[in-house]
């Protein structure tokens, strides 16, 4: 592991979680998007006018740190610590080569500064409390300043992001539906809306491959640490009822052997994994969206994860995810699908750094720690901050609306759809090119990056 402690807590009796990456994910898909079922689109949410979405997944970054100072947000220039000192936030870029642990007992930590949850009482008082993978010992590499977790991205960094901005729709009220910050769960339910209960890492594979038995905790509705179940589960996904209603879908990941392959959340779906939507549906490497979309094979639903480098993680040594993301976002803009498209961007996890807004208790898994979300589309208000309460079960609610899919879970029953965020009664906006320092040709012959990806 390159990026610090893996903090892994499960039952007393369970093994200590450990990375391991999985296998092959398929390839295109010779079915034309939407060509069985454009007619079964319902359209609630658009009168018809999208047709397309796609969900761009980033990683690990609270609304604070990713979007700090941005104006009409509500971000905020200092932070508390569980003695009550203040302490002014640092510039932090996103290449770091080291991590911040985020998983259950983390969040508890720096929700109330305790490492226990008093109902809805939480302070975001406690980022000191996490572990971060810089400055113990000679092995780690110095950190920035004395306190990492209470840091923001420089601004110099983020241009493409607060473009997109200051251009379209920035949600400061997002929330993680599931209250743990662990990527694998997060993953689960942008794909579902829930994780079958269960909190933090597996025990070794993130999926249906592996040889041997493979588990994850579980948490209870008294928010304690429960059973733990098997991997490999049968939850109803977007995608089943998608397949159910005839229209078209793809998960862009890569192979789950590769970088970043840890991040392609249907390797845990039985159905799909093991049936034909994995070589029909599951497609890598991810950088065949450019193609897709360019070639007029763009799905009805697409969800789109980066590599290691490209995801704004803790970690990865890069800071290459804001220009990636101005890439997706500038091949839709400059194709047959602009008018047609509502484009979700938001960051999977808080990934351990501080944010000054208290999540609320709305059920024994949720929410999370506020992360960001940006909604771009030829319809998408012009630099509209919204101040929405949303959620993971937000992005589905709104592609349930659209394609006519019944709910999957309550995290996207009780989700406020981002309505708000759209005019539909405004002609579509013509797009403006996104600018960023690399453009698609760089993602399409980036060199590969063999490390092992992260555990969170």
């Amino acid at each position: 592991m390159r990026c610090g402690r893996i903090a892994i807590t499960l039952l007393p009796a369970a093994v200590a979680a450990f990375l391991l990456c999985a296998c092959s994910a398929g390839g295109l898909s010779s079915v034309p998007p939407g060509a069985q079922g454009l007619a079964r689109i319902q359209h609630y949410a658009s009168s018809g006018k999208i047709q397309h979405i796609v969900i761009i997944v980033q990683e690990n970054r609270s609304f604070n740190n990713l979007f700090y100072g941005f104006p009409g947000a509500k971000t905020q220039t200092y932070g508390y610590d569980t003695k009550g000192s203040k302490i002014a936030l640092k510039p932090v870029g996103l290449e770091t080569t080291w991590d911040i642990v985020h998983d259950y007992y983390d969040y508890l930590a720096a929700c109330n500064g305790t490492g226990k949850y008093p109902g809805t009482d939480c302070r975001m008082n406690g980022f000191d409390n996490q572990y971060w993978g810089c400055g113990h010992g000679s092995s780690q590499p110095p950190c920035p300043n004395a306190n990492p977790p209470y840091s923001y991205v420089p601004p110099s960094e983020t241009k493409p992001y607060f473009y997109l901005g200051e251009h379209y729709v920035l949600a400061d009220q997002m929330y993680a539906s599931n209250v743990d910050a662990s990527s694998f769960i997060s993953h689960q339910y942008i794909i579902a809306g829930q994780a079958s209960s269960a909190v933090n890492y597996p025990s070794a594979w993130w999926g249906c491959e592996g040889t041997y038995s493979n588990y994850i905790s579980t948490l209870t509705s008294a928010r304690q640490y429960g059973s733990a179940i098997p991997m490999c589960w049968t939850n109803k996904t977007l995608g089943d009822e998608m397949d159910g209603k005839g229209l078209s879908w793809a998960y862009y990941a890569s192979k789950i052997y590769g970088d970043g392959g840890i991040w392609s959340a249907y390797q845990n779906i039985s159905q799909t994994y093991n049936g034909p939507d994995w070589k029909k549906d599951v497609i890598s490497p991810q950088t065949d969206f450019f193609s897709d979309v360019s070639r007029g094979k763009l799905r009805d639903l697409s969800w789109v994860t980066p590599t290691c480098e490209n995801s704004d993680h803790a970690g990865c040594g890069s800071k290459t995810g804001p220009a990636w993301v101005a890439s997706l976002v500038n091949a839709i803009g400059k194709s047959k699908y602009w008018d047609s498209t509502a484009i979700f961007i938001f960051w999977d996890d808080y990934g351990g750094w501080y944010d000054p807004e208290p999540p609320a208790k709305v059920d024994y898994d949720g929410l999370g720690i506020r992360i960001p979300m940006l909604i771009v589309s030829a319809y998408a208000k012009k630099g509209y901050v919204s101040h929405t309460h949303y959620e993971h079960g937000s992005i589905l609610k709104f592609v349930e609306k659209t394609f006519g899919l019944a709910s999957l879970s309550p995290s996207d029953k009780r989700a406020t759809a981002p309505d708000d965020a759209f005019d539909f009664n405004a002609p579509p906006r013509a797009f403006e090119t996104v600018p960023a320092e690399h453009g698609l040709d760089y993602f399409m012959h980036q060199p590969p990056d063999h490390r092992l990806p992260d555990n969170d």
